[in-house]
């Protein structure tokens, strides 16, 4: 027989075990609060009916910072357990739901789906597939991949190397280029080398943004000369790096795309002539590529890049 809750009363709710969650990550009921956008009188009373609810004193309110109490802690890796399930259960039920209703979500980091080879798979596929509806959700550099894996997105336009576990079609190479400060000495040549860029910090990837490889691509890391590379400030986003780049903070390495796509004041781009081209790419999660709406994209994507290729190598007439 179902016990029930020890004091009788209901089951804790998923959204104070989110609160709950945050208080032990801030330390201050302020500032958690603060964090999730609610009041602090209102964040403290479902504390205090969380704690209720279990039977339980989970913070010590008696010192002049939040500490956890014994049973705080022994709660904590059960409560953070119950919330990556309900998301992981809300994922995938979204992932069912596209799925039926014949919806797709892509993903992207920047501007990918505006280039011309991400048009020309999206306008196909309207002429293939009418009714499949798209949504492009925008991702950063710290969850690029990970909404693939969990199924936030079905396919996405990526920049690899990308992690084990997803595949990868490459749909257009492009050169890489340097972004200055325009105000840089370097601001004035057409071309500048890696070389000339010892002692500029670069831009710092988040260290949680898998994979390791894929930083020491966009960082070049490491140098051919060996000279170690100064990291500038930590940032999540391609606008974040020109901010930062603007602000005299670091230098960037990025697609040459970015010339039309992202012009700033205060940066520059500079071709970058001794670094490998990058690629732009459609990714999606080997465990899924079966389903109909990424059957569809990867088919396409295929077929176009097979279709550029002939024309470029002259075989179509």
């Amino acid at each position: 027989m179902h016990a029930g809750p020890p004091n009788g009363g209901a089951d804790p709710s998923t959204h104070q075990l989110r609160l709950f969650l945050a208080l032990t990550e801030e330390l201050h009921f302020g500032w958690a609060a603060a964090r999730l956008l609610i009041t602090q009188p209102a964040f403290s009373q479902q504390i205090r009916c969380l704690e209720r609810r279990l039977g339980l004193q989970l913070i010590d309110r008696t010192s002049r910072t939040v500490e956890l109490t014994s049973s705080g802690h022994a709660l904590l890796p059960r409560a953070r357990a119950v919330t990556d399930a309900m998301a992981e259960l809300h994922r995938t039920a979204e992932a069912q739901s596209r799925e039926v209703s014949e919806h797709i979500v892509i993903g992207a980091l920047s501007t990918e789906p505006v280039m011309p080879r991400s048009q020309a798979i999206l306008d196909e596929r309207n002429k293939q597939r009418p009714g499949l509806t798209v949504e492009v959700r925008a991702l950063n550099f710290l969850n690029r991949y990970e909404a693939l894996n969990s199924g936030e997105v079905d396919v996405a336009f990526v920049r690899p190397p990308a992690p084990p576990g997803l595949q990868v079609l490459e749909l257009v190479e492009e050169p890489r280029v340097v972004c200055l400060p325009s105000e840089d000495p370097l601001a004035d040549r057409a071309e500048v080398k890696l070389e000339q860029l010892s002692g500029r910090p670069v831009v710092t990837m988040p260290p949680e943004s898998p994979p390791q490889e894929w930083r020491d691509f966009w960082a070049v890391s490491p140098r051919p000369d060996g000279v170690p590379i100064l990291f500038g400030p930590l940032t999540l986003d391609v606008e974040g790096v020109l901010h930062a780049i603007s602000r005299r903070q670091a230098i960037g390495i990025l697609p040459a795309s970015v010339r039309t796509f992202y012009p700033r004041p205060g940066v520059i781009y500079r071709d970058l002539v001794d670094v490998s081209p990058c690629t732009m790419a459609l990714a999606w999660p080997a465990k899924n590529r079966d389903r109909a709406g990424i059957t569809l994209f990867r088919t396409i994507a295929r077929t176009i890049v097979q279709n550029a290729a002939e024309q470029e190598e002259g075989h179509c007439y």
